[in-house]
């Protein structure tokens, strides 16, 4: 059997291996355009900050460490320009001396990825306009840099890998400027949740442009001295759709859960095929390492003859934005809204492990749930230490089924250096019981403009007269939650308005709500507490050092 696979990096070079682990006899060759077979494109804008110093260390795989552990015959810098499905050859161009030539197969993998998108724009000066997609883009950046004296450096794009890029040119350029055309960066968060990672990349030297124009983007080029197009990816289905293949709505590559194409002869996997999306049940792109390596996987079990399907992914991701961390599991808030879901949410803040261990800091998680099944329908955590577990045990969570409810009984490590007694993620299924049950309702930071205008309600501060003192909503009565009970009196005259409390992380506010319900009021609790909403106030200050009940730091 002789298996074609037609480029690298993470689907190719993972359907290459397995196939291989299964059968020792098999032909294997891999065509890669670039290069680099296998390269960890992720850890690219960190070669550019230069903390990853050394560029094998990019390189996962070359081709005599591919060919001596695996015998597979790796041709870089070979483009597949056509493929003839019937007499089963694609047509190779040897992008050295530009000569080319036809190679047969039994089984093709098409695994060409995605091409990095490029704004228009007339006043462009591509001299000093780069992408970084791949290990020679990544090297040109890190040349022009090394020979110019980089005064602004402009990012275009707010995704994953412009916030990573942004971050490592801080250390390169004077100016960082990071520059969208929608009102917020990372576009799989909710705003709300993104405001805190804008908070902090102006606290530390980036310069965040939203709502911007053509016009704009034509000024911001022609005044910079770098520019980065991280504009997002568009599937290359060019190959594809010359051989006749099926292509789907999306503009990627059709294929089953088999991951083979309308050809059974021809597989495809990676940036260049359309997933089922898991928790909507609806095909996707997902542009993620992930997804692609297990495809590949896939792939080369249906080869080998062994029953394997791919099912879909549940788009799970992580981002570090300087110190801190920020994670998405699901769908978003406006995703729901957008498809109609009759979605809830809880959001809050807790505590990365026990608050009396040294080290310990706030995180914001927000939990998206479908009211009345209770079908947990995505996750976002913002923080410094601790993201990464609860993201991946909530997407764990979505992944097995588990309804909200189940996120309380779950039993989760716990000593006092890595968590508390109530983990994070039990801590979204207590206040999602409560909510559920009745006994919690909530208002959110985006609610607070209007309340502040009503005289129809009560707005009550329950932290101290300190933290009050630095920073309360307009007309707001303060009543610290320890002074509540014999204090009731105070409030008695407003039992016919709707009291709206706060504190600053949610608790102690979420405990006077309590008291005053049993005594007969109607009360809603700040979803974050004060602390979230600082972030909808503008030159917010980004502050994730953990508190005592108190509101006294740790």
């Amino acid at each position: 059997m002789k298996v074609v696979i037609v480029g690298g990096v993470a689907a190719g070079a993972a359907t290459a291996a397995r196939l291989r682990r299964l059968n020792e006899k098999a032909e294997i060759i891999i065509l890669e355009k670039t290069g680099y077979v296998s390269y960890a494109n992720c850890g690219l804008p960190y070669y550019i900050g230069n903390v990853i110093k050394d560029e094998n260390e990019l390189t996962l795989q070359t081709p005599s460490s591919f060919k001596k552990r695996f015998n597979i015959d790796v041709r870089v810098k070979s483009e597949v320009t056509a493929i003839d499905r019937n007499k089963k050859t694609v047509t190779v161009m040897n992008l050295s001396d530009g000569t080319t030539y036809e190679e047969n197969y039994d089984k093709l993998v098409l695994a060409p990825g995605a091409t990095a998108n490029w704004l228009n724009l007339e006043k462009i000066d591509k001299n000093k306009t780069f992408s970084v997609k791949t290990v020679e883009d990544t090297k040109e950046v890190d040349a022009y840099l090394r020979s110019h004296n980089i005064n602004n450096a402009v990012v275009f794009g707010g995704g994953f890998i412009g916030i990573e890029i942004a971050e490592n040119l801080r250390k390169k350029a004077r100016n960082v400027y990071i520059a969208v055309r929608g009102n917020q960066i990372l576009p799989n968060f909710d705003y709300d949740m993104v405001l805190q990672i804008e908070a902090r990349l102006s606290n530390l030297g980036v310069n965040v442009l939203k709502n911007l124009t053509n016009e704009d983007y034509e000024k911001l080029a022609e005044k910079a001295n770098l520019v980065i197009m991280a504009v997002g990816v568009t599937p290359q289905t060019e190959l594809a759709q010359k051989a006749g293949l099926a292509i789907s709505e999306l503009g990627t590559i059709e294929v089953n859960d088999k991951m083979q194409t309308s050809d059974e002869d021809i597989y495809a996997a990676g940036d260049a095929v359309g997933i089922t999306n898991t928790v909507l049940n609806s095909k996707a792109k997902i542009s993620l390492a992930g997804p692609a390596a297990k495809q590949g996987r896939v792939i080369a079990d249906n080869i080998c003859g062994l029953y394997s399907i791919y099912d879909g992914a549940n788009p799970t991701a992580i981002v570090k934005v300087f110190d801190i961390t920020a994670a998405t599991t699901g769908i978003s808030e406006k995703e729901a809204k957008k498809r109609g879901i009759n979605a809830d949410k809880v959001i809050f803040s807790s505590a990365s492990h026990a608050t009396y261990y040294p080290g310990a800091n706030s995180m914001f998680t927000k939990v998206i749930f479908e009211k009345g099944s209770g079908k947990i329908l995505g996750a976002q955590i913002i923080g410094q230490d601790g993201v990464d577990k609860r993201i991946d045990v909530l997407a764990t969570a979505i992944y097995a089924g588990l309804n909200v409810s189940d996120l309380k009984k779950l039993d989760l490590a716990y000593a006092p250096p890595y968590s508390s007694a109530k983990d994070p993620v039990n801590m979204a299924g207590f206040i999602i019981d409560n909510v559920v049950g009745g006994r919690l309702k909530q208002f959110f930071a985006e609610d607070v403009n209007e309340l502040e205008k009503r005289s129809d309600v009560l707005l009550l501060d329950v932290r101290t007269p300190m933290e009050y003192k630095f920073g309360h909503f307009k007309n707001a009565v303060n009543i610290p939650v320890d002074s509540l009970r014999e204090r009731l009196n105070e409030l008695e005259k407003y039992k016919d308005k709707p009291i709206y409390i706060n504190c600053h992380s949610g608790l102690r506010s979420y405990i006077a709500l309590r008291i005053l319900q049993q005594e007969g009021f109607d009360c809603y609790n700040l979803a974050g507490g004060y602390a979230f909403y600082s972030f909808f106030e503008k030159e917010a200050e980004y502050d994730m050092r953990a508190r005592r009940e108190c509101g006294l730091l740790i």
